[in-house]
C-alpha cells in the first residue's frame, strides 16, 4: 500500500515509525514530517492545513490510505474532501471530530446523554462569564471552546485568575475564534489518566491507557503546555475501571455520535479525571495525544495498518492487538521558553549517543535540518522515549538518553512519571 501521514510532529513520527514496520506498505509519505521523520518517509512539502494540496497530492501520487494526525486539518474537514475524492483515510469526518474542535458541544452531548462529566455553563459574553465565576468561587476552570494548541484550558486557583483567564478569551481574543466562546466547569478533584479506543462508527476496540504532564516544569508547575511528557500503561487505570470508562462514557458517546448523524470513526482519547465518585469526562480529542501515541506505539506490537484500515472499513470487531507488557516512557524536550515565546533555529547534537542506550527511540517533534547541522524548529522539538521492565528502568534509560543530548536551547521536566513512582512507593 502507498499511504501518506499528515502532520509533522512527534505524534507522526511516531506514527510513520510504526507504520514504515508494516509488510502492507510499499511506500510511506509524509506532509509536511520533520527531520526526523525523513529517517522512515519521504517528506512532502506541504502544510497540514492545505487541504486541497493535500488532496491534490494523495490523488498525483496513487495514495491508497491517508491517515490524519493533528486535530486541525480534521477540523478543517480534510476527511470529507478525501471522501469525496474517493481517497480512504484514517480520521473523523469534520461533524465527528467536533467531539475535540468545541468542548462545548460535547459538554452538551454528555448532558443530553448521562454522560458523567463536571457540571459547566457557556458564555459567549464576558460580563455574564465573570458574573458566574465570582458567583462560583474558585477553583474552578475556564476553557476556550475551540482549538488552542492545548493553551486555552486555564485551571484557575483563584476568582482573580479565572477572570484573568475569560478576559483573555472574551475581551483580549488571545484565541482568536477558539476562544469566542468559553466553557467554564467546576473543579474536579482526582487524577487524571488518558485513555485510548479505535471506533469504527459501531464499534469500539479500546488501546492502552496513558497519563500526560501537561504543566511545563516540575511538581506539575507553571502553564499548561501541549504536553512535556507521558508513559504507559497508567497504574491507575485498572480492568476494572477500563470496563466502567468504557460502559459510562466511550460507547454512550459512539452511540450519541451515530444517532446524531454524525459516525465516528477514528482514535477517540478521553481525558479523564478518576475521582471519588468514578471516572469523570474532562475532555474528548479526536485523534491520538501527543505525546501519548509515542508511548503507544513503542508499546504496540501488533500491525497497526491492518486496525486503521479496519476503522475505515467498519469491521473493527474482527481486530485483535497484541501490547508489550513493558513500560514505556517519552520525555519531551522542549526550547527555552515554550510555551510562551522561543527562539528557532538552536543546534542540536548528541541524537545517535542518546538512540545507542538500549530500549530508546528518539522521535522528532520540531526539527528540520540546516545543511549538516539539526536544529530546533518548534516548541516541543524532540520525544526521547524508552521502553523498559518498570517504570523506573524505562524512566533511567529515557534520562539517560536525555543527557546525551547536546542542546543548551531546550530543557525538559525531570519528573515524567512521579505520580506512578510515588504510588508504588
Amino acid at each position: 500500500m502507498r499511504v501518506l501521514v499528515v502532520g509533522g510532529g512527534g505524534r507522526e513520527h511516531a506514527l510513520c515509525w510504526k507504520l514504515a514496520a508494516s509488510p502492507l506498505l510499499t511506500k510511506l509519505y509524509c506532509a509536511p514530517g520533520n527531520a526526523g521523520i525523513a529517517a522512515d518517509a519521504e517528506c512532502v512539502a506541504i502544510g497540514q492545513t492545505d487541504i486541497e494540496a493535500l488532496v491534490g497530492f494523495a490523488r498525483e501520487a496513487r495514495i491508497d490510505f491517508v491517515v490524519v494526525g493533528p486535530e486541525q486539518p480534521l477540523a478543517l474537514g480534510l476527511v470529507d474532501r478525501l471522501d469525496a475524492a474517493g481517497i480512504p483515510s484514517f480520521g473523523p469526518t469534520r461533524a465527528a471530530a467536533e467531539l475535540e474542535s468545541s468542548k462545548g458541544f460535547v459538554k452538551d452531548l454528555c448532558a443530553a446523554h448521562g454522560i458523567p462529566t463536571a457540571r459547566y455553563r457557556r458564555f459567549g459574553d464576558s460580563a455574564a462569564a465573570l458574573a458566574y465565576v465570582r458567583a462560583e468561587g474558585a477553583p474552578i476552570v475556564v476553557k476556550a471552546d475551540g482549538l488552542a494548541a492545548g493553551k486555552g484550558v486555564t485551571v484557575a486557583a483563584t476568582v482573580a485568575e479565572a477572570e484573568a483567564a475569560v478576559r483573555a478569551a472574551l475581551e483580549e481574543h488571545r484565541f482568536g475564534e477558539a476562544g469566542g466562546t468559553v466553557v467554564i466547569e467546576s473543579f474536579l478533584d482526582g487524577e487524571e489518566v488518558s485513555f485510548f479506543a479505535l471506533c469504527d462508527g459501531a464499534h469500539v476496540l479500546p488501546l492502552a491507557s496513558a497519563q500526560d504532564h501537561k504543566r511545563a516544569h516540575d511538581g506539575d508547575r507553571g502553564p499548561n503546555t501541549g504536553g512535556m511528557g507521558a508513559y504507559s500503561p497508567a497504574p491507575l487505570m485498572t480492568p476494572e475501571l477500563e470496563q466502567i470508562v468504557l460502559a459510562r462514557i466511550i460507547r454512550p458517546t459512539v452511540r450519541a455520535m451515530a444517532a446524531a448523524g454524525r459516525p465516528f470513526k477514528g482514535v477517540l482519547y478521553a481525558g479523564l479525571m478518576i475521582t471519588a465518585d468514578g471516572p469523570m469526562l474532562i475532555e474528548y480529542n479526536a485523534r491520538f495525544g501527543d505525546p501519548e501515541c509515542q508511548v503507544l506505539m513503542t508499546r504496540l506490537r501488533s500491525d497497526l495498518l491492518p486496525a486503521l484500515l479496519a476503522v475505515r472499513d467498519g469491521n473493527l470487531d474482527r481486530v485483535d492487538l497484541r501490547w508489550n507488557n513493558e513500560v514505556a516512557i517519552t520525555v519531551v524536550m522542549a526550547a527555552r521558553g515554550y510555551p510562551g515565546a522561543y527562539e528557532k533555529g538552536s543546534p542540536i547534537g548528541g541524537l545517535e549517543a542518546a538512540a545507542a542506550i538500549d530500549g530508546v527511540t528518539v522521535f522528532h517533534a520540531g526539527t528540520k535540518r540546516m545543511g549538516d547541522m539539526l536544529v530546533a524548529d518548534g516548541g516541543r522539538v524532540l520525544n526521547v522515549t524508552a521502553i523498559g521492565g518498570s517504570l523506573s528502568a524505562a524512566r533511567d534509560r529515557a534520562y539517560g538518553a536525555v543527557d546525551r543530548i547536546d542542546w543548551p536551547g531546550g530543557f525538559c521536566r525531570r519528573d515524567i512519571g512521579w505520580r506512578a513512582l510515588a504510588r508504588k512507593g
